[in-house]
């Protein structure tokens, strides 16, 4: 198969250590998602071995599987499926989506859906069942690809987080990955079971 020489390579994967660049690059990345306004927690870039310092521990928790989205071989983005800690039984069919961002330079190469369809993908192999995630209400492009995705909207936390010196919003949420017809507006949930 041939390939488009003028077209970048896009790939994502499951990293379970650092090699070369890839710790470099992450940081990079983070770096510039955090300065756009990415939700990623922080609102303004910790010091560089801080930084490192996360990626290197994210990489130690068991229950913790970190993602990341290439664009020509360079770490562009990441994203976490966090599964239940052992002792919980009752979520052990249930993941949460976490620190998904692409950094700027890299948007508009389809890695942010190519991302979700890699978490999907992951989290069945895994045996999960459902995927559930929260997002500010000012990360409209992020909320347009979960949503395009099938992820449903059920509760709207008026309280979120605190930037810039007000409360944003927060959106909940969630995916039944086997179900072929999710619950959600569009499909007639009954009125009051999802939030606005």
């Amino acid at each position: 198969m041939m390939t488009d020489p003028g077209r970048p390579t896009t790939a994502v994967e499951r990293l379970t250590r650092l090699e070369g660049p890839d710790l470099h690059d992450l940081c990079d990345a983070t770096e510039a998602a955090i300065l756009d306004g990415g939700g990623f927690g922080w609102l303004a870039p910790p010091p560089r071995e801080i930084m490192e310092s996360y990626w290197k521990g994210v990489l130690l928790v068991p229950e913790r599987h970190l993602f990341v989205a290439r664009l020509d071989h360079t770490i562009a983005g990441s994203a976490q499926i966090v599964h239940p800690a052992r002792n919980n039984e009752a979520h052990r069919l249930c993941g949460w989506v976490t620190t998904f961002f692409i950094a700027p330079w890299a948007r508009g190469h389809g890695l942010a859906p190519l991302t979700v369809e890699a978490l999907e993908a992951a989290a069945l192999d895994a045996g999960l069942k459902v995927l559930n995630l929260d997002v500010r209400e000012t990360q409209e492009r992020a909320i347009q690809v979960y949503e395009q995705a099938g992820f449903v909207r059920w509760g709207t936390h008026p309280r979120y987080a605190f930037v810039d010196g007000g409360w944003l919003t927060g959106y909940h949420y969630y995916k039944d990955l086997t179900a072929s017809d999710p619950v959600g507006y569009e499909t007639g949930a009954p009125e009051g079971a999802l939030g606005k």
